[in-house]
C-alpha cells in the first residue's frame, strides 16, 4: 500500500522580508520521523506568513516593532493564569515551562535550518549568549518575585522599567527618549498606583528579586537593540533552557500532575515561546523606553485573563487603573505614528541564517 503524502508548503518570503529568509520549500511526510520536521516548518510558516501580512501593509519597521511588542506583552501577561491553573512550585514551573518552550523551539529551528543549526548558534557569539543569560535571568527573578512577595508591589516596581530603559539606553545606545514616551511612562506608571491601591503588603527579598527584574528587563531591550543582527530563534531556544537549567536543582517535575502538565504545555507553546520569540523580533525596531513602556500593559492584562478564565472579579481600582495604562500607551502609539522612526539604525534581522546585508540609506546634502 503506498503511502500518503502530505503537503507542507513555507509562505514565500521577499527577499527583504523582516527575517530575511529566502525559502518557498515544500515537505512531504512520509513517515512519523518527519513529522518533527513538519511541525517546525508549519509553526515557523505562520509566524512568516503573519509578518508578511504586516509588512504588506506598507508600514515601517518601527511601526512592526510595535506590533511584534505589543503581540508578546498580550502573550506574556498569561503567565499569572498559569500559576492560577497549577498546583507546582515556582522552580517546578519554570522549569517545566523553560523545558517546554525551549525544546519546542529548537524543534522548529532543526525544521527550517537546512541543516545549519550548528551554524545559527554559533552565530550567537557572546553578546548573544550575554542577551540569552539576561532574559533567562528575568524569567527566574519574576517567578520568584511573585512567589515571595504581593502581585501589587510586583507590579509597582515593574512600573519603573521604562525610566530605567530610558536610562541605560540613553548610557549604552546614546538614544535621548522623547518626553512623550516620558510622559507616557509616568501616567502609566500612575495607572498600577490606582490599580494596586493599598494592596498588601510585601516583603523585602520578594521586593528585591521584583526590582532586579525590571532591570534585568530594562537591561535586556537594551541589549537586544544594541546587537539586532543576533538571530532570533537560537536566542530564544538558549534562554528558554537557561532558565530550566537555573531552576533545575530546585525543581520537582516528577511532582506535577497530569492537569498541570498539561496547563504548562499549552502555556509554554502558545504564549511562553511565542511571546519571547516577538519580544526579541520586535525590541530591536523599537527604543527600550518603549519598549517597556508596552509592556507595562502587563498590569491590567493580567488580571483580565483570571477574571476570563477563573472569574475572579477585579475590584473599581484595578479597572480605573487599567483604562490609564491602556489610555497611556493607546496614546503614545497614536501620537508615534506622526514620527518618523529610524528604521536605517536597525539592521533587518532574521530567525535563522546567514548575517543580513544592512545599507545606509543616502542622505540628501
Amino acid at each position: 500500500m503506498a503511502k500518503q503524502r502530505y503537503k507542507i508548503c513555507v509562505p514565500s518570503r521577499e527577499r527583504d522580508g523582516v527575517f530575511g529568509i529566502r525559502d518557498n520549500r515544500t515537505r512531504r511526510v512520509t513517515s512519523p520521523d518527519d513529522v518533527p520536521v513538519a511541525v517546525g516548518v508549519c509553526y515557523k510558516g505562520a509566524i512568516v506568513y503573519v509578518f508578511q501580512k504586516v509588512r504588506r501593509m506598507s508600514i515601517s519597521s518601527y511601526s512592526r516593532g510595535l506590533i511584534a511588542v505589543t503581540a508578546a506583552t498580550v502573550a506574556l501577561s498569561t503567565a499569572g493564569l498559569m500559576t492560577r491553573l497549577v498546583s507546582i512550585d515556582g522552580p517546578t514551573l519554570l522549569f517545566l515551562r523553560g523545558t517546554i518552550a525551549g525544546l519546542f523551539l529548537l524543534l522548529c529551528l532543526v525544521g527550517t535550518a537546512r541543516g545549519q543549526v550548528v551554524e545559527d548558534f554559533a552565530r550567537l557569539g557572546w553578546a548573544g549568549l550575554l542577551i540569552c543569560a539576561t532574559s533567562a535571568a528575568c524569567a527566574v527573578l519574576f517567578i520568584g518575585a511573585l512567589y515571595t512577595t504581593s502581585v501589587a508591589h510586583v507590579a509597582i516596581i515593574f512600573a519603573t522599567c521604562p525610566f530605567l530603559a530610558a536610562g541605560l539606553g540613553y548610557l549604552l545606545l546614546g538614544e535621548r527618549p522623547g518626553r512623550p514616551a516620558l510622559v507616557a511612562s509616568g501616567v502609566a506608571m500612575a495607572g498600577v498606583v490606582v490599580m494596586i491601591g493599598s494592596g498588601e503588603e510585601g516583603t523585602l527579598l520578594g521586593d528585591l528579586l521584583a526590582f532586579a527584574m525590571t532591570g534585568m528587563v530594562a537591561l535586556w531591550t537594551v541589549l537586544i537593540r544594541r546587537h539586532p543582527d543576533k538571530p532570533a530563534l537560537p536566542c530564544t531556544v538558549v534562554s528558554c533552557l537557561m532558565s530550566a537549567a537555573l531552576a533545575l536543582p530546585f525543581a520537582a517535575p516528577f511532582a506535577a500532575s497530569g492537569h498541570d502538565l498539561l496547563v504548562v504545555l499549552g502555556f509554554g507553546v502558545l504564549a511562553f515561546s511565542l511571546g519571547f520569540l516577538l519580544l526579541t523580533l520586535g525590541a530591536r525596531d523599537v527604543p527600550p523606553v518603549e519598549s517597556a513602556l508596552i509592556g507595562a500593559l502587563d498590569a491590567p492584562l493580567a488580571p483580565f485573563w483570571v477574571w476570563l478564565v477563573v472569574g475572579d472579579q477585579p475590584s473599581p481600582t484595578t479597572l480605573i487603573g487599567g483604562v490609564i495604562v491602556l489610555a497611556a500607551v493607546i496614546g503614545h502609539v497614536l501620537l508615534a505614528r506622526h514620527v518618523v522612526a529610524p528604521d536605517a539604525a536597525v539592521p533587518v534581522d532574521r530567525l535563522s541564517g546567514p548575517p543580513a546585508v544592512v545599507r545606509s540609506p543616502s542622505r540628501r546634502r
